[in-house]
Protein backbone atom coordinates (compact mmCIF):
# COMPACT_ATOMS: atom_id res chain seq x y z
CA UNK A 1 0.00 0.00 0.00
CA UNK A 2 1.26 3.57 -0.32
CA UNK A 3 1.56 5.21 2.76
CA UNK A 4 1.34 8.72 3.68
CA UNK A 5 3.57 10.55 5.28
CA UNK A 6 3.17 12.27 8.35
CA UNK A 7 5.68 15.30 8.84
CA UNK A 8 6.72 16.60 12.45
CA UNK A 9 5.36 20.16 12.08
CA UNK A 10 8.06 22.77 14.16
CA UNK A 11 7.97 22.09 17.18
CA UNK A 12 -16.75 -0.21 22.29
CA UNK A 13 -19.66 -0.87 22.58
CA UNK A 14 -19.42 -4.21 20.72
CA UNK A 15 -22.02 -6.92 19.51
CA UNK A 16 -22.30 -10.28 20.21
CA UNK A 17 -24.32 -12.27 17.84
CA UNK A 18 -25.86 -15.85 18.09
CA UNK A 19 -24.32 -18.13 15.25
CA UNK A 20 -24.49 -21.27 17.46
CA UNK A 21 -22.26 -23.47 19.13
CA UNK A 22 -19.32 -21.57 21.11
CA UNK A 23 -20.31 -17.89 19.43
CA UNK A 24 -21.16 -15.24 21.73
CA UNK A 25 -24.89 -14.39 22.92
CA UNK A 26 -27.48 -12.56 20.81
CA UNK A 27 -27.14 -8.85 21.98
CA UNK A 28 -28.23 -5.44 20.76
CA UNK A 29 -27.18 -5.76 17.04
CA UNK A 30 -30.43 -7.39 16.25
CA UNK A 31 -31.69 -4.22 15.66
CA UNK A 32 -29.24 -3.67 12.38
CA UNK A 33 -32.38 -6.16 11.20
CA UNK A 34 -35.99 -6.74 11.80
CA UNK A 35 -35.16 -5.12 15.37
CA UNK A 36 -36.57 -8.76 17.08
CA UNK A 37 -34.10 -11.35 18.05
CA UNK A 38 -35.25 -12.96 14.65
CA UNK A 39 -33.87 -9.97 12.76
CA UNK A 40 -30.54 -10.22 15.14
CA UNK A 41 -30.26 -13.93 13.98
CA UNK A 42 -30.60 -13.02 10.48
CA UNK A 43 -28.46 -10.38 10.78
CA UNK A 44 -25.72 -12.50 12.26
CA UNK A 45 -26.47 -14.73 9.61
CA UNK A 46 -26.01 -12.73 7.11
CA UNK A 47 -22.41 -11.58 8.79
CA UNK A 48 -21.11 -15.07 8.83
CA UNK A 49 -21.94 -15.29 5.12
CA UNK A 50 -19.78 -12.04 4.22
CA UNK A 51 -17.09 -13.19 6.57
CA UNK A 52 -16.55 -17.01 5.25
CA UNK A 53 -17.28 -15.31 1.47
CA UNK A 54 -14.00 -12.60 2.64
CA UNK A 55 -12.15 -15.43 3.78
CA UNK A 56 -11.89 -16.98 0.23
CA UNK A 57 -10.57 -14.03 -0.93
CA UNK A 58 -8.24 -13.86 1.33
CA UNK A 59 -7.17 -17.42 0.67
CA UNK A 60 -7.33 -17.07 -3.09
CA UNK A 61 -4.15 -14.57 -2.03
CA UNK A 62 -2.05 -17.24 -0.54
CA UNK A 63 0.61 -18.24 -2.73
CA UNK A 64 2.24 -22.09 -2.09
CA UNK A 65 4.86 -20.33 -0.28
CA UNK A 66 2.22 -19.49 2.63
CA UNK A 67 2.00 -15.68 2.38
CA UNK A 68 -0.96 -13.38 1.66
CA UNK A 69 -0.54 -11.48 -1.97
CA UNK A 70 -1.03 -7.50 -1.82
CA UNK A 71 -3.91 -8.00 -3.61
CA UNK A 72 -6.50 -10.11 -6.48
CA UNK A 73 -8.33 -8.93 -9.62
CA UNK A 74 -11.25 -10.44 -9.27
CA UNK A 75 -12.61 -9.71 -12.95
CA UNK A 76 -11.81 -12.64 -14.70
CA UNK A 77 -13.06 -16.21 -14.41
CA UNK A 78 -10.86 -16.97 -11.37
CA UNK A 79 -9.08 -14.46 -8.72
CA UNK A 80 -5.63 -13.78 -9.97
CA UNK A 81 -2.89 -12.75 -7.59
CA UNK A 82 -0.37 -10.07 -7.58
CA UNK A 83 3.10 -10.73 -7.68
CA UNK A 84 4.29 -8.66 -4.60
CA UNK A 85 3.50 -8.68 -0.78
CA UNK A 86 4.00 -6.46 2.25
CA UNK A 87 4.37 -6.83 5.96
CA UNK A 88 1.08 -5.72 6.67
CA UNK A 89 -0.62 -8.10 3.92
CA UNK A 90 1.45 -10.96 5.91
CA UNK A 91 0.35 -10.09 8.63
CA UNK A 92 -3.97 -9.43 7.54
CA UNK A 93 -3.86 -12.81 6.16
CA UNK A 94 -2.52 -14.06 9.67
CA UNK A 95 -5.01 -12.68 11.58
CA UNK A 96 -7.95 -13.60 9.41
CA UNK A 97 -6.96 -17.18 9.72
CA UNK A 98 -7.27 -16.85 13.25
CA UNK A 99 -10.71 -15.43 12.57
CA UNK A 100 -11.91 -17.70 10.63
CA UNK A 101 -11.28 -20.57 13.16
CA UNK A 102 -12.53 -18.90 15.54
CA UNK A 103 -15.72 -18.60 13.80
CA UNK A 104 -15.83 -22.02 12.92
CA UNK A 105 -15.27 -21.22 8.92
CA UNK A 106 -12.13 -23.18 9.40
CA UNK A 107 -10.76 -26.21 11.72
CA UNK A 108 -8.50 -25.91 14.18
CA UNK A 109 -6.02 -27.91 12.00
CA UNK A 110 -6.79 -26.30 8.93
CA UNK A 111 -5.59 -22.85 11.04
CA UNK A 112 -2.36 -24.35 12.49
CA UNK A 113 -1.29 -25.61 9.02
CA UNK A 114 -1.40 -22.65 7.67
CA UNK A 115 -0.29 -20.06 10.35
CA UNK A 116 2.82 -22.55 10.80
CA UNK A 117 3.41 -22.05 7.29
CA UNK A 118 3.04 -18.21 7.28
CA UNK A 119 5.72 -18.79 9.95
CA UNK A 120 7.72 -20.76 7.93
CA UNK A 121 7.63 -18.22 5.19
CA UNK A 122 8.39 -15.38 7.55
CA UNK A 123 11.51 -16.87 8.89
CA UNK A 124 12.72 -17.43 5.57
CA UNK A 125 12.50 -13.74 4.43
CA UNK A 126 15.64 -11.22 4.68
CA UNK A 127 15.22 -9.04 7.46
CA UNK A 128 17.30 -5.95 8.68
CA UNK A 129 18.16 -4.85 12.11
CA UNK A 130 15.42 -6.86 13.59
CA UNK A 131 12.31 -5.88 11.13
CA UNK A 132 10.99 -6.76 7.48
CA UNK A 133 11.50 -4.86 4.33
CA UNK A 134 8.23 -3.70 2.46
CA UNK A 135 8.06 -5.39 -0.54
CA UNK A 136 8.88 -9.38 -1.21
CA UNK A 137 7.60 -11.83 -3.78
CA UNK A 138 4.89 -13.79 -2.36
CA UNK A 139 5.79 -16.95 -4.12
CA UNK A 140 9.44 -17.00 -3.33
CA UNK A 141 10.00 -14.68 -0.54
CA UNK A 142 12.46 -12.92 -2.40
CA UNK A 143 12.85 -9.59 -2.05
CA UNK A 144 11.50 -7.06 -5.18
CA UNK A 145 13.91 -4.71 -6.49
CA UNK A 146 11.70 -3.87 -9.40
CA UNK A 147 7.68 -3.24 -9.12
CA UNK A 148 5.97 -6.26 -11.23
CA UNK A 149 3.60 -3.73 -12.72
CA UNK A 150 5.62 -0.96 -13.81
CA UNK A 151 9.06 -2.27 -14.32
CA UNK A 152 10.17 0.81 -11.60
CA UNK A 153 12.53 0.22 -8.75
CA UNK A 154 12.21 -0.54 -5.36
CA UNK A 155 14.55 0.51 -2.79
CA UNK A 156 14.43 -1.37 0.57
CA UNK A 157 12.80 0.40 3.23
CA UNK A 158 11.74 -1.14 6.58
CA UNK A 159 8.33 0.59 7.60
CA UNK A 160 7.33 1.33 10.80
CA UNK A 161 4.01 0.83 10.58
CA UNK A 162 4.15 -1.88 8.13
CA UNK A 163 5.83 -3.79 10.79
CA UNK A 164 3.66 -3.07 13.05
CA UNK A 165 1.20 -5.30 11.27
CA UNK A 166 2.91 -7.93 10.61
CA UNK A 167 3.85 -7.79 14.15
CA UNK A 168 0.10 -7.79 15.07
CA UNK A 169 -0.54 -10.60 13.14
CA UNK A 170 2.45 -12.99 14.48
CA UNK A 171 0.94 -11.89 17.87
CA UNK A 172 -2.12 -12.91 17.20
CA UNK A 173 -0.82 -16.44 15.83
CA UNK A 174 1.36 -17.01 19.02
CA UNK A 175 -2.01 -16.36 21.18
CA UNK A 176 -4.29 -18.42 19.02
CA UNK A 177 -1.67 -21.35 18.54
CA UNK A 178 0.66 -21.78 21.59
CA UNK A 179 3.07 -24.49 19.30
CA UNK A 180 3.86 -21.47 17.50
CA UNK A 181 5.06 -19.38 20.72
CA UNK A 182 9.02 -20.22 20.42
CA UNK A 183 9.14 -19.80 16.54
CA UNK A 184 7.44 -16.05 17.17
CA UNK A 185 9.58 -15.29 20.20
CA UNK A 186 12.10 -16.31 18.35
CA UNK A 187 11.28 -14.04 15.58
CA UNK A 188 10.23 -10.80 17.64
CA UNK A 189 13.34 -10.76 20.18
CA UNK A 190 15.40 -8.63 17.38
CA UNK A 191 12.11 -6.45 16.35
CA UNK A 192 13.39 -3.54 18.76
CA UNK A 193 11.03 -0.56 18.32
CA UNK A 194 13.48 1.92 19.52
CA UNK A 195 15.35 1.51 16.35
CA UNK A 196 12.81 3.91 14.56
CA UNK A 197 12.31 5.96 17.78
CA UNK A 198 14.05 9.77 18.79
CA UNK A 199 14.11 10.88 21.79
CA UNK A 200 12.67 13.58 22.89
CA UNK A 201 15.01 17.10 23.21
CA UNK A 202 13.28 20.09 24.44
CA UNK A 203 16.01 22.60 22.36
CA UNK A 204 15.20 20.65 19.30
CA UNK A 205 11.53 19.04 19.32
CA UNK A 206 11.73 19.24 15.24
CA UNK A 207 14.68 17.27 15.21
CA UNK A 208 14.21 15.19 17.92
CA UNK A 209 10.36 15.09 18.57
CA UNK A 210 10.17 12.35 20.78
CA UNK A 211 8.38 10.41 18.08
CA UNK A 212 9.14 7.14 15.22
CA UNK A 213 10.40 7.92 11.80
CA UNK A 214 8.10 6.51 9.00
CA UNK A 215 11.28 4.13 7.86
CA UNK A 216 14.60 3.46 6.89
CA UNK A 217 16.45 2.88 4.16
CA UNK A 218 18.23 0.04 4.11
CA UNK A 219 20.47 0.74 0.44
CA UNK A 220 22.34 3.95 2.36
CA UNK A 221 21.43 3.61 6.05
CA UNK A 222 18.97 6.58 6.22
CA UNK A 223 15.69 7.00 8.14
CA UNK A 224 13.28 8.83 6.59
CA UNK A 225 13.09 12.70 7.31
CA UNK A 226 9.31 12.80 8.87
CA UNK A 227 8.15 11.52 11.87
CA UNK A 228 4.90 9.83 12.59
CA UNK A 229 3.61 12.62 14.43
CA UNK A 230 -0.44 12.36 14.77
CA UNK A 231 -1.21 10.26 17.27
CA UNK A 232 -4.96 9.35 15.57
CA UNK A 233 -3.71 7.31 12.75
CA UNK A 234 -2.46 4.20 12.11
CA UNK A 235 1.44 4.04 13.29
CA UNK A 236 0.34 4.40 16.83
CA UNK A 237 0.08 0.65 16.56
CA UNK A 238 3.76 0.70 16.27
CA UNK A 239 3.64 3.01 19.01
CA UNK A 240 1.62 0.64 21.81
CA UNK A 241 3.48 -2.62 20.63
CA UNK A 242 7.01 -0.68 21.84
CA UNK A 243 5.60 0.98 24.72
CA UNK A 244 3.94 -2.54 25.54
CA UNK A 245 7.00 -4.75 25.16
CA UNK A 246 8.95 -2.00 26.76
CA UNK A 247 11.27 -0.85 24.05
CA UNK A 248 9.78 2.62 24.18
CA UNK A 249 9.03 4.90 26.72
CA UNK A 250 5.53 5.60 28.03
CA UNK A 251 6.15 9.05 27.32
CA UNK A 252 6.49 8.66 23.61
CA UNK A 253 2.35 8.53 23.61
CA UNK A 254 2.19 11.82 25.27
CA UNK A 255 4.78 13.56 22.34
CA UNK A 256 2.50 12.58 19.65
CA UNK A 257 0.13 15.30 18.70
CA UNK A 258 -3.81 15.50 19.28
CA UNK A 259 -3.86 18.39 17.23
CA UNK A 260 -0.92 20.60 15.91
CA UNK A 261 -0.21 23.48 17.85
CA UNK A 262 -2.66 26.59 17.23
CA UNK A 263 0.42 28.50 15.42
CA UNK A 264 0.37 25.91 12.98
CA UNK A 265 -1.13 25.62 9.43
CA UNK A 266 -3.69 23.18 9.13
CA UNK A 267 -7.10 22.04 8.37
CA UNK A 268 -8.69 24.24 10.65
CA UNK A 269 -7.59 26.58 14.20
CA UNK A 270 -7.77 23.71 17.02
CA UNK A 271 -9.25 24.69 20.36
CA UNK A 272 -7.34 23.47 23.87
CA UNK A 273 -5.28 24.07 25.96
CA UNK A 274 -1.51 23.26 26.65
CA UNK A 275 -1.33 20.23 29.51
CA UNK A 276 1.14 18.37 31.69
CA UNK A 277 1.26 14.64 31.71
CA UNK A 278 3.38 12.54 33.44
CA UNK A 279 5.68 15.11 32.97
CA UNK A 280 4.83 16.40 28.84
CA UNK A 281 3.85 19.03 28.46
CA UNK A 282 1.34 19.21 25.12
CA UNK A 283 -1.23 20.89 23.58
CA UNK A 284 -4.63 19.29 24.49
CA UNK A 285 -6.54 20.18 21.03
CA UNK A 286 -9.39 19.26 19.31
CA UNK A 287 -11.14 20.10 16.23
CA UNK A 288 -15.17 20.73 15.90
CA UNK A 289 -17.22 18.92 12.68
CA UNK A 290 -20.79 19.80 12.69
CA UNK A 291 -20.67 21.12 15.97
CA UNK A 292 -18.85 17.75 16.96
CA UNK A 293 -15.26 17.47 19.27
CA UNK A 294 -13.08 15.17 18.20
CA UNK A 295 -9.50 14.24 17.64
CA UNK A 296 -8.25 14.72 13.78
CA UNK A 297 -7.06 12.06 12.15
CA UNK A 298 -3.87 13.01 9.45
CA UNK A 299 -6.07 12.73 6.13
CA UNK A 300 -9.92 11.92 7.63
CA UNK A 301 -9.80 8.72 6.35
CA UNK A 302 -11.82 5.87 8.41
CA UNK A 303 -8.61 3.59 8.85
CA UNK A 304 -5.79 6.14 10.10
CA UNK A 305 -8.65 6.36 13.04
CA UNK A 306 -10.11 3.24 13.49
CA UNK A 307 -8.07 0.37 12.59
CA UNK A 308 -5.96 0.28 15.78
CA UNK A 309 -8.89 -0.75 18.00
CA UNK A 310 -9.72 -3.61 15.87
CA UNK A 311 -7.20 -5.30 18.38
CA UNK A 312 -6.43 -2.44 21.04
CA UNK A 313 -9.89 -1.97 22.84
CA UNK A 314 -9.39 2.08 23.47
CA UNK A 315 -12.57 3.19 23.67
CA UNK A 316 -13.07 0.52 26.46
CA UNK A 317 -9.46 1.68 28.50
CA UNK A 318 -10.41 5.13 27.75
CA UNK A 319 -14.14 5.64 27.28
CA UNK A 320 -14.57 9.77 27.53
CA UNK A 321 -11.38 10.26 25.55
CA UNK A 322 -10.91 7.79 22.42
CA UNK A 323 -14.40 6.27 22.87
CA UNK A 324 -15.87 9.46 22.12
CA UNK A 325 -13.87 10.59 19.32
CA UNK A 326 -13.80 7.17 17.73
CA UNK A 327 -17.72 7.44 17.91
CA UNK A 328 -17.92 11.29 16.68
CA UNK A 329 -15.45 10.30 13.62
CA UNK A 330 -17.85 7.96 12.78
CA UNK A 331 -20.74 10.02 12.64
CA UNK A 332 -18.93 12.62 10.74
CA UNK A 333 -18.50 10.21 7.96
CA UNK A 334 -22.30 9.04 8.34
CA UNK A 335 -23.28 12.74 8.04
CA UNK A 336 -20.56 13.57 5.51
CA UNK A 337 -21.76 11.12 3.09
CA UNK A 338 -25.60 10.91 3.41
CA UNK A 339 -25.71 15.04 4.58
CA UNK A 340 -23.12 17.14 3.66
CA UNK A 341 -22.38 15.74 0.04
CA UNK A 342 -25.74 13.60 -0.42
CA UNK A 343 -24.06 10.42 -1.80
CA UNK A 344 -27.10 8.26 -0.33
CA UNK A 345 -23.71 6.21 0.83
CA UNK A 346 -20.52 6.94 3.47
CA UNK A 347 -17.66 5.49 4.65
CA UNK A 348 -14.16 7.07 2.74
CA UNK A 349 -10.78 5.51 3.41
CA UNK A 350 -7.36 4.95 0.99
CA UNK A 351 -8.40 1.79 -1.26
CA UNK A 352 -8.13 0.97 -5.06
CA UNK A 353 -9.08 3.64 -7.62
CA UNK A 354 -12.50 1.73 -8.90
CA UNK A 355 -11.17 3.06 -12.80
CA UNK A 356 -7.55 1.71 -11.71
CA UNK A 357 -4.78 2.66 -9.32
CA UNK A 358 -4.45 3.12 -5.38
CA UNK A 359 -5.59 6.74 -4.02
CA UNK A 360 -6.91 8.00 -0.41
CA UNK A 361 -10.21 8.89 0.43
CA UNK A 362 -11.14 10.47 3.47
CA UNK A 363 -13.39 13.41 4.84
CA UNK A 364 -11.30 16.39 4.59
CA UNK A 365 -12.72 18.12 7.18
CA UNK A 366 -11.93 15.91 10.26
CA UNK A 367 -8.07 15.47 9.18
CA UNK A 368 -4.89 17.54 10.10
CA UNK A 369 -3.06 18.42 6.75
CA UNK A 370 -4.84 21.50 4.38
CA UNK A 371 -4.93 19.14 1.46
CA UNK A 372 -6.24 16.00 2.84
CA UNK A 373 -7.73 13.58 1.57
CA UNK A 374 -11.41 14.22 -0.42
CA UNK A 375 -14.32 11.55 -0.49
CA UNK A 376 -14.62 12.52 -3.97
CA UNK A 377 -17.82 9.96 -4.01
CA UNK A 378 -15.92 6.85 -4.07
CA UNK A 379 -17.15 4.56 -0.77
CA UNK A 380 -14.95 2.12 0.65
CA UNK A 381 -16.90 -1.22 1.74
CA UNK A 382 -13.97 -1.97 4.63
CA UNK A 383 -14.74 1.71 6.28
CA UNK A 384 -18.43 0.48 7.30
CA UNK A 385 -16.74 -2.70 8.73
CA UNK A 386 -14.05 -0.49 10.82
CA UNK A 387 -17.29 1.29 12.11
CA UNK A 388 -19.24 -1.77 12.95
CA UNK A 389 -18.33 -2.42 16.32
CA UNK A 390 -19.53 1.23 17.11
CA UNK A 391 -22.71 1.70 14.88
CA UNK A 392 -23.85 -1.83 13.80
CA UNK A 393 -27.12 -1.10 12.48
CA UNK A 394 -26.12 2.02 10.08
CA UNK A 395 -23.03 0.21 9.00
CA UNK A 396 -24.87 -3.17 7.74
CA UNK A 397 -27.46 -0.78 6.03
CA UNK A 398 -25.11 0.98 4.34
CA UNK A 399 -22.89 -1.98 3.13
CA UNK A 400 -26.40 -3.83 2.00
CA UNK A 401 -26.79 -0.41 -0.38
CA UNK A 402 -23.83 -0.93 -1.71
CA UNK A 403 -24.23 -4.43 -2.74
CA UNK A 404 -27.85 -3.90 -4.13
CA UNK A 405 -26.97 -0.55 -5.80
CA UNK A 406 -23.90 -1.04 -7.43
CA UNK A 407 -23.36 -4.89 -7.43
CA UNK A 408 -20.03 -4.55 -5.45
CA UNK A 409 -20.33 -7.87 -3.50
CA UNK A 410 -18.47 -10.49 -5.37
CA UNK A 411 -20.60 -13.90 -4.63
CA UNK A 412 -18.39 -16.12 -2.85
CA UNK A 413 -15.06 -13.20 -2.08
CA UNK A 414 -17.35 -10.30 -0.49
CA UNK A 415 -16.75 -6.49 -1.40
CA UNK A 416 -15.05 -5.31 -4.13
CA UNK A 417 -12.80 -2.76 -3.06
CA UNK A 418 -14.53 0.82 -3.69
CA UNK A 419 -17.21 1.86 -5.71
CA UNK A 420 -17.51 5.37 -7.34
CA UNK A 421 -21.26 6.25 -6.46
CA UNK A 422 -21.63 9.15 -8.92
CA UNK A 423 -20.19 7.29 -11.85
CA UNK A 424 -21.68 3.84 -10.82
CA UNK A 425 -18.01 2.10 -11.17
CA UNK A 426 -16.65 -0.60 -9.33
CA UNK A 427 -13.16 -1.83 -8.53
CA UNK A 428 -12.11 -4.75 -10.12
CA UNK A 429 -9.70 -5.32 -7.15
CA UNK A 430 -9.39 -6.71 -3.74
CA UNK A 431 -6.77 -6.02 -1.37
CA UNK A 432 -5.45 -7.77 1.40
CA UNK A 433 -5.05 -4.99 4.03
CA UNK A 434 -9.02 -4.12 3.24
CA UNK A 435 -10.32 -7.81 3.15
CA UNK A 436 -8.35 -8.05 6.40
CA UNK A 437 -10.23 -4.79 7.80
CA UNK A 438 -13.30 -6.29 7.02
CA UNK A 439 -11.97 -10.18 8.68
CA UNK A 440 -11.04 -8.41 11.63
CA UNK A 441 -14.22 -6.23 11.92
CA UNK A 442 -16.72 -8.82 11.33
CA UNK A 443 -14.90 -10.99 13.74
CA UNK A 444 -15.00 -7.99 16.82
CA UNK A 445 -18.75 -8.05 16.16
CA UNK A 446 -19.02 -11.69 15.56
CA UNK A 447 -17.25 -13.01 18.54
CA UNK A 448 -15.75 -9.38 20.46
CA UNK A 449 -12.66 -9.71 21.64
CA UNK A 450 -11.07 -12.90 19.60
CA UNK A 451 -8.21 -10.88 18.27
CA UNK A 452 -7.78 -8.74 20.99
CA UNK A 453 -6.39 -11.27 23.38
CA UNK A 454 -2.89 -10.58 22.95
CA UNK A 455 -3.03 -6.86 23.44
CA UNK A 456 -4.94 -7.14 26.84
CA UNK A 457 -2.41 -8.78 29.03
CA UNK A 458 1.00 -8.52 29.84
CA UNK A 459 3.29 -5.05 28.79
CA UNK A 460 -0.27 -3.81 27.19
CA UNK A 461 -2.18 -4.04 30.50
CA UNK A 462 0.69 -2.66 32.89
CA UNK A 463 1.99 0.05 30.43
CA UNK A 464 -0.20 0.79 27.56
CA UNK A 465 -3.76 0.25 29.31
CA UNK A 466 -2.60 2.92 32.43
CA UNK A 467 -1.68 5.84 29.37
CA UNK A 468 -5.13 5.45 27.60
CA UNK A 469 -6.68 5.69 31.31
CA UNK A 470 -5.09 9.03 31.74
CA UNK A 471 -6.09 10.36 28.36
CA UNK A 472 -8.44 12.93 28.46
CA UNK A 473 -9.15 15.05 24.64
CA UNK A 474 -11.11 17.63 26.25
CA UNK A 475 -14.39 16.95 24.49
CA UNK A 476 -16.04 15.16 26.87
Amino acid sequence: MNRRTILTAGAGATAALALGAGAAPASALGRAGSGKAAGGTRTAALLHRWFADTYRSIEAMHTDFGLATDKVDVSGSKPERSVQTSPTNIGCGMWSTVAAAGLGVISRRTMHNRLAGAVSAVEKLHRAHGFWLNWYDASTGDVLTEWPETGDEVRPFLSSVDNAWLVTGLRIAADADPSLRPRVEKLLADADWSFFYTPFDEDDPAQNPGQLHGGYWTDDDTFTSHWYGSLNTEPRMASYLGIGDGSLPGEHYWHTFRTMVPENEQEQKPEGEYVTVDGVRLFRGHYTYRGRKLVPSWGGSMFEALMVPLFVPEAEWSPKAWGLTHKRYIRSHIEHGLEEEKYGYWGFSPANIPAGGYSEYGVDAIGMTVDGYESKGVVTPHASFLAMQYEPAESVSNLLKIAEDFGAYHKGLGFRDSVDVRKGTVSDYMLALDQGMVAAGLAQVLRPGLLQRPFRTGGFDRRVRPLLAKEDFGIA
